[in-house]
């Protein structure tokens, strides 16, 4: 597996993972797209920047294991967003449920 990079979502349903240089490396997945942070227009390479962005916003660390990783909101509000530990394994549901509970602040983009 690679070190890093971005996963996308092709529209045939194949998930490649795109590096720094360019090359890909394949996996199946729903389609071609990407977890962006509006505010500074930055794609989510990892869990460690997914984590930062989503604690300017009130979210932290609620549980975790070897797979999950869960956030929830410090106001204590119901809200919980569960998130795989191997970055590799976000897919579209993760990326929307986090779009869903930070509206103006995330957004998925087709590639």
């Amino acid at each position: 597996m690679a070190d890093g990079g971005v996963w996308v979502f092709r529209k045939d349903g194949v998930m490649e993972l795109e590096s720094a240089a360019g090359s890909t490396s394949s996996r199946s997945g729903p389609g071609n797209k990407a977890l962006v942070y509006v505010p500074a227009n930055e794609t989510m390479r990892s869990l460690q920047a997914l984590e930062q962005r989503l604690g300017a916003h009130g979210w932290e660390r609620y549980y975790e294991n070897r797979d999950v990783v869960q956030l929830h909101r410090r106001d204590g509000s119901l809200d919980l967003i569960s998130l795989p530990r191997d970055f590799a394994q976000l897919r579209s549901t993760h990326m929307y449920d986090v779009v869903v509970k930070n509206r103006g602040h995330f957004k998925v983009l087709d590639l």
